[in-house]
């Protein structure tokens, strides 16, 4: 064999060393260990008992009528504050009404059925679907429910009055009418926390 052959077969072997040599450094003991975690979301549920608060007919101007009603949370998370959306539609029964008859439909929001005496809110239908989230909260929720909210598994006891408000003035246009009231209660959690 000639030198350049031998210098050849020297590099290439010099070079397969280093190679086998330079693999065997990157050994390294390891361990593996995995973990399963959770992301469960808490759920909020606000229910109202009963669902049909009133329901009544042959209303005449001065009528008062008392219902009562509980907010229960029956969700996993704490509520901080209720809302209430109110919709309603009037039916003119003789197509000749010149007023909004739920202007004439006043609400007293009281205190529990031992004080009927004590209004928390008074306001008519008409106004009260006017007002924003945070003052009915405000003027209504508030009032009743405090810095606690509703917690889970609790409820509160509600009692509303509708009065048929008696103005003292002719109010014929609304012989006959009717008016279907909803009223959409919309809970809203405490802020979040560092758990």
């Amino acid at each position: 064999m000639d030198i350049k052959k031998k210098l050849g077969m020297a590099a290439m072997s010099a070079v397969l060393g280093i190679t086998l040599i330079a693999g065997g450094t990157f050994a390294y003991f390891s361990s593996t260990e995995v973990t399963n975690n959770t992301f469960a979301a808490g759920t909020l549920d606000l229910s109202v008992n009963p669902s049909t608060i009133v329901e009544v007919e042959n209303l005449a101007p001065g009528d008062s009528i008392i219902r009562s009603f509980e907010l229960v949370n029956n969700g996993s998370l704490d509520i901080e504050k209720v809302t209430l959306e109110t919709d309603y539609t009037v039916h003119d029964a003789h197509n000749n009404n010149t007023e909004d008859f739920a202007k004439h439909i006043e609400v007293e929001f009281l205190y529990n059925v031992d004080k009927l005496d004590e209004v928390i809110y008074r306001t008519t239908l008409a106004e009260l679907k006017e007002m924003t989230p945070d003052a009915i909260n405000q003027h209504i929720f508030y009032p009743a429910l405090g810095e606690k909210g509703l917690p889970v598994n609790s409820l509160d006891d509600f009692v509303v009055k509708f009065n048929f408000v008696d103005n003292g003035e002719d109010q014929n246009e609304f012989q006959g009418d009717s008016l279907d009231l909803k009223w959409t209660f919309v809970a809203t959690q405490n802020p979040g926390s560092q758990k």
